[in-house]
């Protein structure tokens, strides 16, 4: 009997070890405990779940130090593809699928953002702004994005501008993962106070989040809420207020995260489960299994239950991803949301993009009810390259 017991006490320190190993090495210590005691909302009963479901990319296509022909293929096969692909889909309202591109303003070049502007024009989707940088200032970051914001704007009519000041409004998704000066080292950003400059700027809505295994992710998980940012001190965004229906808000910026999650189904060792990090990627398709785990996240605005917000991401110019991201994966993916998440009556499925997912929380903030199909124009306008767009079926 000894023996027995000893054999299983090795086994426990042995699990214990390699788990404990794990957690820390994918630093799921940051977020693990905020995943188990999150209870969503749940929906009221007899009304459909309106499901929101935005596809942001972080679309770089000078990615691996790529040569121009190089870049200019990635950015052709998305324009040529994506089309195609969009319009075997739609959802309640007769969209199909919109894809937010976030161009990097350090890769800036006027020949992809007038093909992207083209593909957005024609109801393809929008353009949004990414930003790499490192050892940065408020300085430098706000003259970046200024420049940026005005070629934009010049070039290919991109920008949205506030219907009451006329100033740019956009949102943002930071490189490296690295928003308000997040990592751990330091790098690949340098701004302390980077959520008061975004928001000084015009910036609505950060759009980063999740970035598990990476450091930067916050503690605040499955959430849409506002930071605010604290002078001298990094990852102000790591908590923050809920937006709540009928109550107005307060921050520097509103952070509308991803789904973040445990899967069970697919293990590593069959033994732990892996991070659902809502990435799509060649080695992480987006299977009928993850779509379900993304609903589940229960991701919305307090008080406003069955309105959910599913916001998933990628690298959309890798070569070894772009197969499933203009293939069959994703085209099974928006089939199963179609065929599940859209039969009328217990869900009711929204496509929209990253400004049109924001129009849509400020409006449940500010206690409207209904369709939200009525209010992906609530707050933010359609930038200007969309004001001549005509309705595809």
């Amino acid at each position: 009997m000894s023996v027995v017991l000893a054999v299983l006490a090795a086994a426990v320190l042995i699990a214990v070890f390699v788990i404990g190993r794990e957690v820390y090495r994918k630093n799921m210590h940051i977020w693990l405990w905020s995943y188990i005691i999150r209870k969503p909302e749940v929906p009221l009963p007899g009304e459909p779940v309106h499901i929101m479901f935005a596809f942001v990319d972080h679309f770089e296509p000078r990615w691996g130090r790529a040569s121009p022909s190089v870049e200019d293929a990635r950015v052709d096969r998305w324009c040529k593809e994506y089309p195609v692909l969009a319009d075997q889909h739609q959802d309640a309202d007769g969209c199909h699928p919109k894809h937010t591109f976030f161009f990097p303003q350090e890769e800036y070049e006027q020949r992809h953002l007038a093909k992207l502007s083209s593909l957005c024009s024609a109801g393809y989707g929008e353009i949004e702004i990414h930003l790499h940088h490192d050892n940065d200032t408020a300085r430098g970051l706000s003259s970046k994005l200024v420049s940026f914001l005005e070629t934009l704007d010049r070039e290919h009519r991109a920008v949205a501008r506030d219907p009451k000041t006329n100033a740019f409004r956009f949102s943002f998704i930071h490189g490296n993962w690295a928003l308000d000066n997040s990592r751990a080292d330091g790098r690949w950003c340098g701004v302390d106070n980077e959520l008061a400059v975004l928001g000084q700027l015009g910036c609505y809505a950060d759009f980063t989040l999740p970035s598990a295994p990476s450091d930067t992710q916050t503690r605040k998980i499955n959430s849409i809420y506002y930071a605010t940012g604290r002078d001298g001190r990094r990852k102000s965004h790591n908590t923050g207020t809920d937006v709540e229906a009928g109550k107005p808000g307060k921050g520097d910026l509103m952070i509308i995260q991803g789904p973040l999650a445990l899967n069970w189904k697919y293990r590593k060792y069959s033994i732990l489960p892996r991070i659902e990090n809502s990435d799509i990627r060649k080695n992480s398709p987006p299977t009928h299994e993850r779509v379900d785990l993304w609903v589940k996240a229960g991701i919305g605005v307090k008080k406003k239950p069955n309105w959910r917000f599913v916001k998933i991401h990628t690298h959309g110019t890798q070569e070894g991803d772009i197969d499933t991201l203009l293939g069959e994966p994703v085209d099974a993916m928006f089939s199963y949301l179609e065929s599940k998440y859209n039969d009328g009556r217990k869900y009711i499925l929204h496509y929209v993009s990253a400004r049109e997912m924001y129009n849509i929380v400020v409006a449940a903030e500010a206690g409207e009810t209904g369709d939200p199909n009525e209010y992906r124009d609530y707050r933010i306008p359609r930038p200007p390259m969309l004001d001549a767009m005509e309705p595809r079926s």
